[in-house]
């Protein structure tokens, strides 16, 4: 039974770390960027758009499919950016315990 209230206390104190953590992630930022920079989408930690910036030579209503391209490349940089630091942070909390594959967290 010891061994069980010790588990226990280690499941409530990871819940409580991961809260934390995903509070941290909220207030993250994290840019991604396009045809050089000239595109730039921001993300907070749970993959909301925060930003947009778009240099004004890319504004053109005769190509728009290109503004379209740019704006969907900045904002997979950004997210792949997010997710890599959710894992970094992730590694962090759970000592490197490796979880299965397809089995993420705290999403």
């Amino acid at each position: 039974m010891k061994n069980l209230g010790n588990l226990m206390k280690q499941a409530s104190q990871m819940q409580a770390k991961m809260a934390e953590m995903q509070a941290k992630m909220q207030e993250i930022e994290v840019t991604g960027s396009a045809g050089a920079g000239m595109l730039q989408v921001t993300l907070n930690g749970k993959f909301e758009m925060k930003k947009v910036k778009i240099d004004k030579s890319l504004v053109d209503p005769n190509d728009v499919e290109v503004l379209e391209d740019l704006l969907l490349a900045a904002f997979n940089d950004a997210k792949t950016k997010a997710e890599s630091l959710m894992a970094e942070e992730m590694a962090k909390l759970t000592g490197g315990l490796s979880l299965p594959e397809g089995f993420k967290l705290p999403f």
